[in-house]
């Protein structure tokens, strides 16, 4: 924004008897915006990646691996609503139209399984099994430190690209407060410099008018 072509390079910055006082103010908003836009967009897209990392370095170290038995057999595949357990019984049929996954391995269905927390309380809940596992089946699930269910963490690569993805979006965000506070700001003086040249305009047109032959 503060440049006009290869010939009037920071043309808001060179000496011109024509620089008005609104020009040399709209040079330091220009120059003040960028740096805040880009000084904010880096420190705040910084500290969202630096805290979604920490928060999944922490679920990386907090959750662990779990053996749950199967109590009830899956009542159908995954793209079923997880807490729909109406068809959740001991029928067959269940498992067994479930089919098999890619590569002829058994797909992924909605179980019930039971699992000890830290506590030594017996806890249950629904999760993904293999269609095959019969009831009494050891599965292997996650879960947090006060025992509940939870979806296995992220890798070391997957945090980082999660991390700099959301902090980039966050940045990016953050970005936007001052160029849009700045772009609303020269569009005010702009406006101010129409004002000023519409007055200067009806003093001296007449003047000028008397001249005219």
């Amino acid at each position: 924004m503060g440049f006009r072509g290869p010939g009037v390079r920071l043309w808001r910055w060179r000496r011109n008897p024509l620089k008005r006082r609104s020009d040399a103010v709209e040079a330091w908003v220009v120059l003040g915006v960028w740096l805040l836009t880009v000084t904010v967009g880096v420190l705040v897209g910084w500290s969202g990646g630096r805290s979604v990392r920490h928060g999944l370095d922490q679920e990386r170290e907090e959750w662990r691996p779990t053996v749950a038995l199967v109590t009830q057999r899956a009542s159908g595949p995954v793209s079923a609503t997880a807490g729909d357990d109406d068809g959740a019984g001991d029928d067959d049929s269940g498992a067994a139209g479930a089919g098999q996954g890619r590569g002829g391995r058994p797909s992924s269905v909605w179980g019930e399984v039971r699992w000890t927390a830290p506590d030594g309380t017996a806890r249950t809940g629904r999760t993904r099994v293999a269609s095959d596992s019969a009831v009494g089946a050891a599965v292997s699930v996650w879960t947090d430190p006060a025992g509940r269910l939870v979806a296995q963490p992220p890798t070391v690569n997957q945090a980082r690209a999660r991390s700099l993805a959301i902090g980039g979006l966050v940045g990016l965000s953050a970005a936007a407060v001052p160029l849009a506070c700045g772009r609303l700001l020269r569009d005010r003086l702009e406006r101010r410099r129409l004002e000023q040249w519409d007055v200067e305009w009806a003093r001296f047109d007449p003047l000028w008018g008397r001249r005219t032959p």
